[in-house]
């Protein structure tokens, strides 16, 4: 057995060996599309605090390619933990990270990211500080606008949060997100309305001028969550109009 094989048996009789069934349902309620986990969350946990700094160094030999696979393997496995910590694993290895390797990062969603919660920590964690940092260029998420896991689609917006941290400019940001305006999918209309929030508290007028080009097509939630700290009077403008 490959250590990457190796590895992902010991994650999973580990959280077996430590389930905790109560604990387990504690956070169903936040995940509408089904929550499977071990109950091992909590970042006191010796998951976190003893066993994935032990793997890392027994098993970091097997470097970014090998937890890209192996976050596909725990991914596949669908437990809540197993594929928080695959994130955890990577983020060791993320300035090594670049385009290609994004690859690698894109099957995760095909095995099994089927949450905000993942793929917002992956955003967070790892696609957002890349992009801040001119690891990977925005235009190596273009194929994620229309891929078919709507969960890597939101992927999208989540990370570009990290370009406002920088001097980028809204409207090049704006056209970038024009494919996914009219995305049937909620989560993804959240994660469109999120970045466009934030992004209105920083650069208002080109945000306004987009949401008002799409005000009368585009889905309401995004313009709910887009303009959710807008005064009332302000949030009108962008209602859509009588027919």
């Amino acid at each position: 057995m490959d250590k990457v094989s190796t590895l992902r048996r010991e994650i999973n009789e580990y959280c077996a060996a430590h389930a905790d069934t109560t604990q387990a349902g504690r956070y169903a309620r936040y995940f509408t599309e089904g929550y499977d986990a071990w109950g091992l969350m909590g970042n006191k946990h010796a998951l976190w605090t003893e066993m994935e700094p032990e793997w890392i160094e027994r098993y970091g030999g097997i470097g970014l390619r090998g937890f890209l696979k192996l976050g596909e393997m725990l991914f596949r496995d669908g437990k809540y933990e197993e594929g928080a910590l695959a994130i955890r694993f990577v983020k060791h290895f993320r300035e090594e990270i670049d385009a290609k390797a994004l690859d690698g990062l894109a099957k995760w969603f095909a095995a099994g990211i089927a949450n905000w919660a993942h793929t917002d920590v992956l955003c967070g964690e790892i696609l957002a500080p890349l992009l801040e940092g001119g690891r990977i260029e925005l235009d190596a998420l273009a194929s994620w606008r229309e891929a078919q896991y709507k969960y890597q689609r939101r992927a999208v917006p989540v990370a570009m949060l990290g370009l406002l941290k920088t001097k980028t400019s809204a409207r090049p940001l704006l056209e970038f997100l024009r494919p996914l305006m009219m995305d049937a999918e909620k989560v993804v209309q959240q994660g469109l309305g999120w970045f466009l929030r934030e992004t209105w508290k920083k650069q208002p007028k080109p945000v306004e001028a987009f949401l008002l080009e799409w005000k009368d097509r585009a889905p309401r939630v995004i313009f709910q969550y887009a303009t959710e700290k807008m005064t009332p009077d302000a949030r009108a403008r962008f209602r859509r109009a009588r027919t």
